[in-house]
């Protein structure tokens, strides 16, 4: 088959197209899709592609930069502080204790002491791509387990820096003449410098790409956004991406780590969800193609000569790294779901481990005959982690975790209330703690463990449970309930809530809390007639802390506040059934927001606002050079 970009291009996207619909069909997850097609039209499959996809492999791992540039954009500067601990203590631990056991089992089987280390470092590492994008398909990376997960992954990917450092001084012989200064060690901008020159090289650019995140970016951005050119504002997101990832590369860093470090610095900035929403269509694609491209790289002929070795080989890390992962989960005090989960999640080896085993054969660490198994096995190791995971959803947590968290919780659930609470978060704890300092009964089922068990020790009777479950929600007394309030902090498990609650129990009133306009509109269509969006009544305080310090009387602001928030809430629920078209939609909307401010200002000509202190629409207008508050064009 030709081995041109295009041809490649074709095939990649053509698999993609048909595996992961059926795999999504048949509840496999779209990353072991991914990799199951990869195998079927790899070299060792039907053989669509050849050597010359690691053309395609080189564009897909641009796919991994951006997948940790949008997970920084979702850790703010004092979240990731706070991971600080489970950053350097649990990720410390992680790749320590895995690799001294690794490395002692290899001198064990007569293995050399370089070797040894060599391998145990490798093995060490998981798979950022893979873990990451299957808790986030699987909505699991907010629990304690998924930031467990994010906390280890990042320390990993920061360790292999100093692995590729440490390797050279383990080699036995010199490297082959060819591969001196070739492709698996590329000039950088510090090679040649002193070792200390080095270190102030690395922190320099660190400090570049954090400073410029917080200094220089906003304004660029901002600048941009008055261009209004969608396509100029992608391009530029692009850019940052680019440029941080190619700063980190020529200072030898990780091109990840770059683009993590300038997600972190945008956390906050008021770009963020357009960021976000750029860059998605882009990390998806080529994390795709990535996952393809692994599923390819799996050598079926070597694994057929030495089956047995190989699949021992498999099954010896996945069980080492199972047992190192849960005893420190177990250490750290994580719940045992939780231990599970993060057990479950990181026990392969990462994409890291196909450059390290290429670095030490070069580097003379290795020998073939030892990193051909080793490969096979990582590879295999990355393609059963969805699996692991399924294996770990469907039949681990029902018997072990949530069996055990939900049987203390039935055991405990000794009265009924009025009122069913589901999630107990900063929103539901709000309306619970309300509810319960008023007298009105309530009993709260929320499915993350450790926030059950802190909410329990702050004196608050909370359930672990997931509440989607009928039988668990009959226990609970939905039967004879008089209202269920839903605030779950995911808009899916929400509807599916919705949907198990009117199918069971349709009597029971349901208030539900929603995200934004888009999502309340997918509650109304569900047939809830009481939906709270979670940012309108702070939103209107604060605007009507506004106008009181604009001149508006406490009476006329509040006034104002409520009219504007019937007219709303009317809105929403009657623009739902025009959400399918869009342009009809806008054109309602426009209507809608003109004839509200038309009534709202209407009201105002019969007041004497304008003679309030510190309100005066002609000075106002003098000093702004544009329309006063309360006035139109």
């Amino acid at each position: 088959m030709s081995g041109d970009f295009l041809t490649q291009a074709f095939v990649y996207l053509a698999a993609a197209v048909v595996s992961v619909p059926i795999a999504k069909r048949l509840g496999l997850g779209a990353v072991l899709g991914y990799l199951l097609a990869g195998t079927a039209i790899g070299p060792f499959g039907l053989g669509f592609i050849g050597a010359e996809g690691q053309d395609m492999m080189h564009v897909a791992e641009f796919g991994v930069v951006m997948m940790l540039f949008v997970i920084g954009l979702e850790l703010e500067p004092l979240r990731l502080w706070r991971l600080r601990a489970p950053i350097l203590g649990m990720g410390g631990l992680q790749v320590l204790v895995t690799t001294v056991a690794v490395a002692g089992i290899a001198m064990a089987l007569g293995v050399r002491v370089p070797a040894a280390f060599a391998i145990g470092m490798t093995l060490s590492l998981s798979s950022t791509a893979i873990v990451l994008q299957t808790l986030t398909e699987k909505d699991l990376l907010k629990p304690a387990g998924g930031q467990a997960s994010i906390a280890v992954l990042l320390f990993q990917d920061i360790a292999v820096i100093p692995m590729l450092a440490v390797f050279p001084l383990l080699a036995s012989r010199a490297p082959d003449d060819a591969h001196a200064g070739g492709a698996h060690a590329p000039a950088t901008w510090i090679t040649g410098l002193p070792a200390w020159a080095q270190t102030l090289a690395v922190l320099g650019a660190v400090a570049v790409v954090v400073l410029a995140g917080r200094f220089l970016v906003r304004p660029a951005f901002r600048a941009i956004a008055r261009v209004r050119l969608r396509e100029v504002f992608t391009a530029a997101s692009l850019l940052l991406v680019v440029g941080a990832a190619l700063l980190m590369a020529r200072v030898g860093l990780s091109p990840a780590l770059g683009a993590f470090l300038a997600g972190v610095m945008l956390a906050t900035s008021e770009y963020r969800h357009e960021l976000e929403s750029d860059i998605e269509p882009f990390k998806g694609l080529l994390l795709g193609l990535f996952f393809i491209a692994v599923g390819a790289s799996v050598d079926f002929n070597l694994i057929a000569s030495q089956p047995l070795v190989i699949a021992g080989l498999v099954a010896a890390i996945i069980a080492l790294k199972f047992g190192v992962l849960f005893a420190l989960a177990r250490g750290f005090r994580m719940s045992l779901d939780q231990s599970l989960l993060f057990a479950f999640a990181l026990p392969q080896v990462g994409e890291f481990a196909f450059v390290l085993f290429s670095f030490a054969h070069q580097e003379g660490v290795l020998d073939a005959a030892t990193t051909g198994p080793l490969v096979a096995a990582v590879a295999l190791s990355m393609a059963i982690t969805p699996l692991l995971l399924i294996v770990n959803e469907r039949f681990i947590m029902p018997r072990f975790g949530t069996q055990e968290r939900a049987g203390r919780a039935a055991d405990e659930i000794d009265r009924e209330g009025p009122v069913l609470i589901a999630g107990f978060g900063s929103f539901g704890s709000t309306v619970g703690r309300l509810l319960r300092a008023n007298g009105v009964p309530t009993v709260v089922l929320d499915i993350d463990s450790d926030r059950v068990e802190l909410l329990r020790k702050l004196g608050l009777k909370v359930y672990y449970g997931d509440a989607s479950r009928p039988d668990l929600l009959r226990a609970a007394g939905a039967e004879r309930a008089r209202l269920l309030v839903l605030a779950l902090d995911s808009p899916d498990r929400t509807l599916e809530l919705i949907h198990t609650v009117r199918k069971h129990f349709p009597t029971l009133t349901i208030y539900a809390r929603a995200f934004d306009w888009e999502d309340a509109h997918e509650l109304i269509a569900a047939g809830v007639t009481h939906v709270y969006r979670q940012s309108l009544d702070t939103s209107l305080r604060m605007g009507t802390d506004v106008l009181r310090q604009m001149g508006f009387r406490a009476y006329q602001a509040q006034r104002a506040a409520h009219k504007f928030m019937l007219h709303d809430e009317r809105s929403m629920v009657e623009l739902t059934e025009r959400r399918g078209d869009r342009a009809s939609y806008i054109n309602e909307a426009r209507e809608r927001i003109e004839d509200l401010e038309g009534r709202m200002l209407a009201d105002l000509e019969h007041t004497d606002l304008d003679r309030d202190e510190g309100w005066d629409a002609e000075s106002l207008r003098g000093e702004y050079g544009r329309n006063a508050p309360g006035e139109t064009a």
